[in-house]
């Protein structure tokens, strides 16, 4: 298996275990019975651990199929891999961000894991020029939307 595929694994990992310190941390409120009750996700830290987790599930889709994609069609697989970790490890940061109510930090991050998966996809087409040119763009668009989302963001959000 390629450093990228075991990225695969360890991004549906990632948004698994995003929820659980939320329940281990709190197992009087937490009722496995009721797992998804609306009342336990009330706790700012589990709220905004729950939409890390939902968060995660949405992203998920699209970053397999860049990955898969850029392997079916023989991309450099050292610029799948570089990039599919790049992809990872700023998810693990994005996710460390939501939980810690880090508002402009989480929303740039978001941005630049996307640059990763946008780089990813365009490998498969267009080689490493084009993965530079969208991962660039896209890193480039995170930076100048940081200063923007600063002022109308406030630092700390009541979820």
């Amino acid at each position: 298996m390629t450093i990228a595929e075991w990225c695969l694994f360890g991004a549906v990992i990632l948004y698994l275990v995003t929820l659980a310190p939320a329940k281990a941390l709190a197992p009087q409120q937490f009722n496995n019975a009721v797992p998804r009750d609306p009342a336990f996700y009330e706790h700012p830290v589990r709220k905004r651990a729950l939409g890390a987790h939902i968060n995660g599930i949405e992203t998920y889709p699209f970053y397999a199929t860049a990955v898969l994609l850029a392997e079916f069609r023989a991309a450099p697989q050292e610029w799948v891999d570089g990039l599919a970790v790049a992809f990872l490890v700023t998810r693990l940061i994005f996710v460390a961000a939501y939980v810690g109510d880090k508002p402009t930090a989480r929303t740039v991050l978001w941005n630049a894991a996307f640059a990763f998966n946008i780089g990813i996809f365009f490998l498969s087409g267009y080689g490493a020029r084009g993965a530079v040119i969208a991962t660039g763009a896209g890193l480039l668009w995170s930076l100048a939307v940081w200063p923007i989302l600063a002022k109308v963001q406030p630092e700390r959000s009541q979820s």
